[in-house]
């Protein structure tokens, strides 16, 4: 017996709609990526994007599209902050994903290494110095080396089939 209920075979290079289809079958986290605009006021942009890429040296990725109004804020960036969401604050991926012009108008952050901006009650923060960027088709790659991290052990915040959502606890 198969588990797959439903499939949807499809031949050739797969269309955008597919893609976005299928892979929101994949449940992600959801973070908060943050720096310091030109001026060094504080910004941020809520990515779901992020991965682990070496552990010796530490690096992690993100991506963003090549049409993001903010792509010019990152490219100038040297650094940056992986904040991954606690489940509770999907309050602050809404905001962050928003078109709002101080998406951190209420949020509690302190400055971390280098001044770059770490969300509060996060499950884990990345503080990055701009490793390299890659072409990436429609998005642009960012690779960041790890200088620090934090975590605790609540649970994080998921996307998975356009929902936010949680995970149990394991036993």
């Amino acid at each position: 017996m198969s588990l797959m209920q439903t499939t949807h075979t499809l031949t050739g290079a797969p269309a955008p709609a597919d893609m976005r289809a299928a892979l929101a079958n994949f449940a992600t986290g959801v973070a908060v990526i943050s720096t310091l605009d030109p001026q060094g006021k504080p910004f941020g942009m809520t990515v779901n994007s992020f991965n682990s890429v070496s552990l010796d040296p530490p690096l992690v990725l993100w991506s963003i599209g090549l049409r993001a109004h903010s792509l010019a804020i990152w490219r100038a960036a040297g650094g940056f902050v992986v904040n991954i969401l606690a489940a509770d604050q999907e309050n602050l991926c809404r905001q962050f994903s928003s078109r709002v012009d101080d998406r951190f108008a209420g949020v509690d952050w302190t400055a971390g290494r280098d001044g770059l901006p770490l969300l509060a009650g996060t499950v884990a923060a990345f503080e990055c110095r701009t490793w390299a960027r890659y072409p990436g088709g429609d998005h642009e790659i960012i690779v960041g080396e790890v200088l620090a991290c934090h975590r605790n052990d609540q649970l994080p915040l998921v996307y998975c089939q356009g929902r936010l959502g949680t995970v149990q606890k394991p036993d």
